[in-house]
């Protein structure tokens, strides 16, 4: 009973704590628009905070991955203050925009808080959990990596209507007002999890960890199966950032935007049951890349149908094609975060624990730059393809192009048939005993 509480109090808590807390980075949409008019810049300009906190995020993995290593305490402090100070900052820097509209400082500013600081709390506090839980959950390592990485996407779906609230309350000035708030609450949530986590009593980190970085040469024993691993994991985030940054415009291409809402909590819903249902399911398998083959043939399947029957450039008519259009933006989510949960424990499986937590951190350097190029992808196809028209609902009159929208699927189909490939054929069945 006792190692039962342990397991909880010392990884599933604290992991949920701690990524319930950094996950909300997602909510950058709830108030994207609301830092760029309060502080003079376009929402374009406004918008590179966010893609520099996923590059930081994933690059301050890669790199910082070795700290992580050796000191799970320290890495999870550095979490906890680089969030709540690149946060507090943000908010200062939004309070300075507002006093001093179109100033650069206050732009770049918010880059460097929101951007880097925030970066390196995210890199770091996505990390910190994740090794102890396989540890402590040595038998269930797919649900307890899902556990918590479902926290990181569960938590837009919890903090947006609470941001949203303390926006609509907070009156003037309650976006900058709102950080500081935040800064603070999450500080609180980040240290209580740093002061709960835990590895168990019983472990021993091996010898070469106290020698310095070893991830590179555990990886060079399989680097075929480790560039394959990358390759599928960096496509299958792009792929679900091009087709999520538009998410809530085919939404309305198809007729349904009066429950967009509704929708968006939906497909939020996919993201984070597919971090724990897709995980939780590869612990069945004997060979854990089959979950990714799975994912991939799924989305490959789902694109297809879409771009065959030209759901979204029709506008979701008859009913069957807006059924298929929902069903693919639900295959894409689940199968997003499914991605996520499922890195670590495959790449445990091949390379051991040993150095676990950096040689995942290396891998996240994929997320890094999927962050800065799978919104982008989709924003050019869009400007570039189609034509726009406007869409008039509840009064007010908007641009789509739901012929750009459909062509980020013939992009993203050919990504996903890449990264399929690449599990097949790169990510070997693991036979053999792991790398130790």
């Amino acid at each position: 009973m006792k190692n039962i509480q342990n397991k909880w109090i010392r990884a599933a808590i604290p992991a949920l704590l701690l990524h319930c807390s950094i996950g909300t980075v997602y909510c950058w949409s709830i108030f994207s628009q609301e830092i760029a008019d309060y502080i003079g810049f376009s929402k374009a300009a406004a918008e590179w905070a966010f893609s520099f906190a996923i590059f930081f995020l994933g690059m301050s993995a890669a790199f910082l991955g070795n700290v992580v290593e050796k000191d799970i305490h320290k890495s999870s402090l550095i979490a906890a203050i680089c969030f709540a100070a690149g946060m507090a900052g943000t908010g200062f820097f939004i309070w300075y925009g507002g006093a001093h509209k179109g100033s650069m400082l206050s732009l770049i500013g918010i880059y460097v808080c929101y951007g880097f600081i925030m970066g390196i709390g995210l890199g770091t506090g996505y990390l910190s959990p994740v090794k102890t839980l396989m540890l402590w959950f040595e038998d269930r390592k797919g649900l307890a990596t899902g556990l918590a990485v479902a926290g990181f996407g569960a938590a837009k779906a919890i903090a947006s209507p609470i941001m949203q609230a303390m926006l609509d309350s907070l009156g003037e000035g309650g976006i900058y007002k709102m950080f500081l708030i935040l800064a603070v609450v999450y500080f609180i949530m980040m240290f209580v999890g740093h002061r709960l986590l835990a590895k168990p009593a019983g472990w021993h980190e091996p010898a070469s960890v106290e020698k310095g970085a070893r991830a590179i040469d555990v990886i060079k024993q399989k680097p075929v199966t480790f560039i394959g691993i990358w390759i599928m994991f960096y496509l299958n985030i792009t792929c679900g950032l091009a087709l999520i940054s538009q998410e809530k415009m085919i939404i309305k291409c198809i007729g349904l935007v009066g429950i967009v809402g509704v929708l968006s909590s939906v497909t939020a819903i996919f993201n984070a049951g597919g971090r724990l249902g897709f995980s939780a399911w590869a612990d069945t398998f004997k060979d854990r890349n089959t979950i990714y083959k799975i994912m991939l043939i799924l989305s490959i399947a789902a694109t297809g149908l879409v771009i065959v029957t030209q759901g979204i450039s029709r506008g979701g008519k008859p009913p069957i094609l807006m059924v298929l259009v929902l069903i693919l933006l639900f295959v894409v989510n689940a199968g997003y975060g499914g991605g996520f949960s499922n890195v670590p424990t495959l790449l445990s499986d091949h390379y051991g624990m040993k150095n676990i937590s950096a040689i995942h951190g290396i891998t996240l350097s994929a997320w890094a730059i999927a962050g800065l190029t799978g919104n982008q992808l989709a924003t050019f196809i869009v400007n570039h393809f189609g034509q726009w028209q406007d869409f008039a609902h509840d009064g007010v009159v908007e641009q789509i192009n739901p012929v750009g929208y459909q062509t980020v699927l013939y992009v993203t189909l050919v990504l996903y048939i890449i990264a399929a490939l690449s599990s097949f054929f790169l990510v070997n069945a693991n036979k053999h005993k792991t790398v130790e």
